[in-house]
C-alpha cells in the first residue's frame, strides 16, 4: 500500500501554541553558510550528521519583510525561502564540503518545490555570504549541470537578512522523531534522493572524511 504524501503544513498546523521567534542572527564569516533545500527540518538533520558542523538553525532568508513568521512565509508573497544556517569548524570542513553534502540532500531538477512541499518557499537555493562562497557555489552548480542531462533549477541568491524560525521548528527532527520520520518518508524524500544520487545520497560524512567514517 502506498502511503499518501503528507505536506509538512499538515503537521505544523496543530503546533503553533506558545511559539516564539528568536532574534535575528547576524551573518558571520566563512564559518557560517546558508542553504535552502526545502523543509528546513530535513536540512538540519542532513548537516548535523557531518563531523565539524557545530550548529544548525532553521530559518528564513532572501525575503522582503522584517521579522517574518512561519505562517506569513508559508502564505506566500514574502520572497523568503526556508533555509538552514550552518556553523562549522574550518579545521574539519570547508564550504566545498558543505556544498557536497547539500547537493546530495536535494532534488536539483524541480523549481519551487522539494518533494511533497510546494511553493517558492521550498525552492532549492544557495545563498552565499561572500564573494568566495558565491564563486564556489557557482562552480558547484556548473559541475552538477555537467553531471546530469537535465536543467538545474537550484538558484544562487542574495541571502539578505537571516531570521531564525520559531523555537518549535528548531531541532524538530530530534524532538519529534515519530512525526518527523513519518513526514519525511511519506513525502518520498529518501527514495527520491537515492534515485538521483545512488550511494552518494544523504551522506554521513564530507568527501575527505569518508575514508574514516
Amino acid at each position: 500500500m502506498r502511503i499518501p504524501l503528507i505536506p509538512r503544513s499538515v503537521i505544523v498546523a496543530g503546533m503553533l501554541t506558545g511559539a516564539t521567534l528568536t532574534a535575528p542572527t547576524a551573518f558571520a564569516d566563512q564559518q557560517t553558510a546558508i542553504f535552502g533545500g526545502g523543509c528546513f527540518w530535513c536540512m538540519e538533520e542532513a548537516f548535523d550528521k557531518i563531523d565539524g558542523v557545530e550548529a544548525t538553525v532553521s530559518g528564513f532568508a532572501a525575503g522582503k519583510t522584517e521579522n517574518p513568521t512561519y505562517q506569513a512565509v508559508s502564505a506566500g508573497g514574502t520572497g523568503y525561502v526556508e533555509v538552514v544556517q550552518v556553523t562549522y569548524d574550518t579545521d574539519k570542513l570547508d564550504y566545498e564540503d558543505l556544498l557536497y553534502v547539500y547537493w546530495r540532500n536535494i532534488d536539483p531538477f524541480v523549481a519551487n518545490r522539494q518533494f511533497c512541499d510546494e511553493g517558492d518557499t521550498y525552492r532549492s537555493s544557495l545563498l552565499p555570504l561572500n564573494d568566495e562562497q558565491r564563486s564556489q557555489a557557482q562552480a558547484s552548480r556548473d559541475a552538477i549541470a555537467e553531471r546530469f542531462d537535465q536543467p538545474i533549477e537550484t538558484l544562487i541568491e542574495d541571502p539578505g537578512t537571516f531570521y531564525p524560525a520559531e523555537d518549535y521548528h528548531q531541532n524538530y527532527y530530534q524532538n519529534n522523531k515519530v512525526r518527523y520520520t513519518f513526514y519525511k518518508n511519506a513525502c518520498g524524500r529518501p527514495d527520491r534522493l537515492k534515485e538521483i544520487w545512488g550511494e552518494e545520497a544523504m551522506p554521513h560524512a564530507a568527501p575527505g572524511q569518508q575514508a574514516s567514517s
